[in-house]
This record gives C-alpha cells, sequence and structure tokens, in this order.
C-alpha cells in the first residue's frame, strides 16, 4: 500500500513528497552510491512532487551520464535522482530513503545492487 513520505536535505532548502509502497531499498555498490552510503527507493516522476529548493539543487552526471544526481547546493546533501529504467526506459524518481523524515532507513528490506559493473 502506497504511503506519502516526506524527505528533505540536511538544511531543509529541498524538501519534497512522494507517494511510494516501498517493499525493499536498493544499497547499490557504485562509485558514488557506495561513498554516499545512499539508500534507494525509486517512485515514477508523478508520484514525486517537490515542495521546495528547485532553485538550491545542483547537477551531477558521470559513467554514462544517464542519471541527474541532484543534490543541495548549500548543504550537498543527495536527496534524491532523476534517470530512466534500464530495461524499459521509463522515467523514474531514486528516492534517498535516507532522507525521510520520521522514517528509520534500516527498517527496508535491503536489495545489494552490484552498479560497479554496469
Amino acid at each position: 500500500m502506497k504511503r506519502t513520505y516526506k524527505g528533505s536535505c540536511q538544511c531543509g532548502a529541498v524538501r519534497y513528497e512522494a507517494d511510494a509502497d516501498i517493499q525493499e531499498v536498493v544499497v547499490c555498490n557504485c562509485s558514488r552510491c557506495r561513498r554516499l552510503g545512499l539508500m534507494l527507493a525509486f517512485v515514477p516522476p508523478e508520484d514525486f512532487r517537490l515542495l521546495s529548493g528547485a532553485d538550491a539543487i545542483k547537477k551531477y552526471q558521470f559513467n554514462k551520464h544517464v542519471i541527474d544526481h541532484l543534490f543541495c547546493s548549500t548543504c550537498g546533501v543527495q536527496t534524491y535522482a532523476r534517470g530512466r529504467v534500464p530495461k524499459t526506459g521509463a522515467e523514474m524518481i531514486a528516492l534517498n530513503v535516507r532522507c525521510f523524515e520520521g522514517v528509520d532507513p534500516d527498517s527496508f528490506p535491503v536489495k545489494k545492487v552490484d552498479g560497479a559493473r554496469f
């Protein structure tokens, strides 16, 4: 069942809401996710609402340049990313569940992904 999650960066400039039925989170070992300690859940763009901070967001791309890694230009926290599902090409939002308010990220089952080999 979908639930509305609220997320934000450390300084609070970037804030969002997302409706998601999170069955598991992805922990990836690519060079970026590993260094940042990201735990990701995915939603379609229509289930994501940026509430504030559009002017504070900066974008970083690496490797194949297919994911927009979005972070707050003030505190540097990556709250979410935008990209496409590799197999279907559908747009998706990758939520950093470590940025959810009032949610223990360790409460979700974890799926490990070998992103270092992509």
